[in-house]
């Protein structure tokens, strides 16, 4: 940092350290994890497309239960003194669940525990994300939510990188594969609970709804009024809209990408390898869409990651080889944290800070909601035509009609300012 303005307050440190944190366990989800399911379903007499289709339906029941359970809790939130207490339930949910996967166990009950373990940390998120008003400016939302990305990216790939080894090198160690893999999942358990702490002891509630008496009954009603005022403020519910459609892309890429390039014929280690690049080269442009935020306006720089997703889907459709596969992990590494980041401080920046539980429960809707519309649409898609390549087909019109109504609410957005 060039100044003692651009430096980071312990606040904003504590606040990225949970990015840090939990995309160890986002980090297995995207590689070990759906490796590990489709393995155990495979030696159980499941096929690699039932599997694949198995896997997208669980991160879809996940996600449904967050997009029901979002704008309730959202809304208790933001009622002084409970933000942090939610949170923490979360938290530990998803860190208890991410250690429980170690257990032996039946690929439907490693399923179930999975689904546990997702509505954990999908649900932290909404309280996490809710947190940036408290932690931060409006000046530097952006690039302190690229930050929270870029270094959850290069974070990860400590308890990544050493559970790879133990994997790979699983024979060293006297161990076989599947307790190296159990020893990962306690490893990035521990590793996501503790690099938490600092921010669980130190965040305070800044902005708040102040209720003393039947605080679950007067959450209902603040609820029914969150979605009455969205309605008249065009340019929220038109971004929602659009997040909908762009971000069901971007977090079927994530979750899915594993078992697409499983399914084409990439081998296991390929596929962890490249992944594991992908969290490295995200780290540097996550930090530099977060500065170019301070030169260009967010929109624009949504608008190019939307597109540049776009054109990476289209690529995805003829992938067949270990290079291929290499190149599209890079190219979604350029983008990834950006588009996530830059969607979330644009959000914060446009709704009512002391609100923002409460509209970021409906931005955890809209967002899980695109993440099971896609992850749904790939399973769908795959066991009637039998192949991903159509799950990926349809995935990339959704980043078409995503640019088109972001670009309807920015528009909107402008006019009202």
């Amino acid at each position: 940092m060039n100044s003692s303005k651009d430096r980071l307050t312990k606040l904003e440190k504590y606040w990225i350290l949970y990015d840090i944190g939990n995309s160890a366990f986002i980090m297995l989800i995207s590689t070990i994890i759906p490796i590990y399911f489709k393995n155990i379903a495979q030696a159980n007499g499941v096929s690699a497309s039932d599997s694949t289709a198995y896997w997208g339906y669980s991160i879809s029941i996940a996600t449904v239960i967050v997009a029901i359970l979002g704008p309730i809790c959202g809304t208790l939130a933001d009622t002084r003194g409970y933000k942090k207490p939610l949170f923490a339930l979360f938290m530990m949910l998803g860190v208890l669940g991410c250690a429980a996967l170690a257990v032996p166990m039946p690929w439907i009950a490693f399923l179930t525990v999975f689904i546990i373990a997702k509505v954990g940390i999908s649900s932290s998120f909404i309280f996490y994300d809710a947190m940036l008003p408290d932690i931060t400016t409006d000046e530097r939302m952006d690039s302190i939510s690229s930050m929270g990305y870029a270094w959850g990216y290069i974070g990860s790939c400590v308890p990544f990188t050493i559970s790879l080894l133990l994997i790979l090198n699983a024979g060293s160690f006297s161990l076989t594969t599947s307790t190296a893999t159990g020893i990962a999942f306690i490893l990035n358990a521990l590793w996501w609970f503790f690099v938490s702490l600092p921010l669980l002891k130190n965040y305070k509630q800044t902005y708040y709804v102040e209720v003393e008496k039947h605080v679950i009954k007067k959450s209902f009603r603040r609820l029914a009024s969150v979605i009455k005022d969205i309605k008249p403020h065009r340019e929220i519910f038109a971004f929602l809209i659009a997040f909908f459609f762009y971000i069901d892309g971007v977090y079927t890429i994530i979750e899915m990408a594993t078992s697409y390039g499983k399914d084409v014929g990439i081998s296991d280690n390929q596929l962890l390898y490249a992944l594991l690049l992908t969290q490295v080269v995200a780290f540097p442009f996550a930090l530099l869409f977060g500065r170019l935020s301070k030169s260009f306006r967010t929109e624009k720089l949504i608008s190019i990651c939307i597109a540049g997703y776009f054109a990476i889907a289209l690529f995805a459709l003829q992938l067949n080889h270990a290079w291929e596969f290499w190149f599209l992990a890079v190219c979604v590494a350029m983008f990834q944290g950006a588009v996530q980041a830059l969607s979330r401080s644009y959000f914060a920046k446009i709704i009512p800070k002391e609100k923002s539980s409460e509209y970021f429960g409906f931005f955890d809707i809209f967002g899980k909601g695109a993440s099971f519309a896609g992850t749904l649409t790939m399973g769908i898609a795959t066991q009637v035509f039998n192949t991903s390549r159509a799950g990926v087909a349809v995935i990339s019109i959704m980043f078409v009609i995503g640019f088109i109504l972001f670009r309807r609410a920015v528009a909107l957005n402008t006019a009202r300012s």
